[in-house]
């Protein structure tokens, strides 16, 4: 009994120091167990959560894209750029809004590919590339607002990002559809099975038919839209689209991420995982808020986080492959005890 206890908990560690960590809150921190107060730790969470979602299949598959904080600035700046200009043409607000969110999406699938591109046809790593995009993006978006903050939404258009739909944050609705979305893909289909070959052993993957290419393409393409998606969520929140918005959000979603059990290395992690990594970093950094701990004291906290989740799935990872070892091993032994007993 004590042995299932113990490995159930080394199965879901993460889950079992999540709920640990909340009831300690639920006593210490003034304000927190409460049901407003985990709406709003869901609502704060949402949109960095549907980007983290995108990159968990990023980093399964090898790579990792690090322009999220200026791919979120920048498509906010475009939604409200596009809005004034079909606004001005004489295009109800409405429509103008949706047209704008499209072209915003679109721009972002576009931004992944491009990345996809430049990995595949010169082998740059998409750490150098994004990289490059960060500030190429920041500046793009600074042309677009001219340094100012777009202010073309009507008052309505703040629901996406601030509403409540049956009391619930529509942010975090949001958060839950694409959860769905993306677990389903990454766990019922042959695509997300070629994901997760490809950052196991890319060439092996090739050689079995797959075309990583392809595959990283789609994923790139897809995280840079849910960048994008997370951008009209944050122009609809502040109701503008500014160019200094989600600085930083890089280290807040590859966070989530890794400490939701996702390698480095590629070929492991989950997206439930990733969800429980989200909603861990929220819990954390509104207890701390609520106990007044100093705000550079939380960078400090969460940089730990990091690493300690980067040496734990590095010795998990090893133990894995320790025992996957040893039992080759022993299924070596046996057969050649077999092969001896019929010789």
């Amino acid at each position: 009994m004590v042995n299932k206890t113990i490995e159930f908990l080394k199965k879901h560690m993460l889950g079992s120091i999540l709920i640990a960590l909340y009831i300690i809150l639920a006593f210490t921190a003034p304000g927190f167990f409460s049901v407003r107060n985990a709406l709003n730790i869901l609502r704060n969470t949402s949109m960095q959560g549907v980007i983290a979602f995108g990159m968990t299949m990023v980093m399964i598959a090898g790579e990792i894209d690090l322009s999220v904080g200026s791919a979120v600035a920048f498509g906010g700046c475009l939604t409200a750029w596009f809005t004034g200009l079909f606004i001005n043409m004489g295009l109800d607000p409405l429509i103008a809004i949706g047209i704008s969110i499209i072209f915003a999406l679109a721009a972002g699938y576009i931004i992944g590919l491009f990345t996809a591109s430049i990995r595949n046809r010169y082998n740059v790593p998409t750490f150098i590339i994004t990289l490059s995009l960060m500030t190429a993006l920041s500046g793009f978006a600074n042309l677009i607002t001219g340094g100012f903050p777009l202010t073309p939404f009507p008052v309505w258009y703040n629901f996406i990002g601030g509403g409540y739909l049956f009391g619930i944050p529509f942010p975090a609705i949001i958060l839950v559809i694409v959860f769905v979305i993306i677990n389903f893909i990454m766990t019922s289909t042959t695509f997300g099975r070629s994901v997760y070959a490809i950052g196991g052993n890319m060439e092996a993957a090739r050689l079995s038919g797959i075309d990583v290419f392809k595959v990283k393409a789609r994923i790139l393409g897809v995280t840079s839209m849910l960048m994008a998606l997370a951008g009209v969520m944050v122009s609809s929140l502040i109701l503008s689209g500014t160019s200094t918005a989600a600085k930083g959000w890089e280290l807040d979603v590859i966070s989530a991420v890794v400490i939701g059990g996702t390698a480095m290395s590629g070929g492991i992690g989950s997206v439930k995982g990733t969800f429980i990594g989200i909603i861990f970093l929220g819990v954390l950094v509104n207890g701390m808020t609520l106990l007044n701990i100093s705000e550079y004291w939380q960078y400090v906290v969460r940089g730990g986080l990091i690493l300690g989740a980067v040496l734990l799935n590095t010795i998990q990872i090893e133990r894995a492959g320790k025992h996957e070892m040893e039992g080759n091993i022993s299924t070596v032994k046996s057969d050649s005890r077999e092969n001896t007993a019929v010789g």
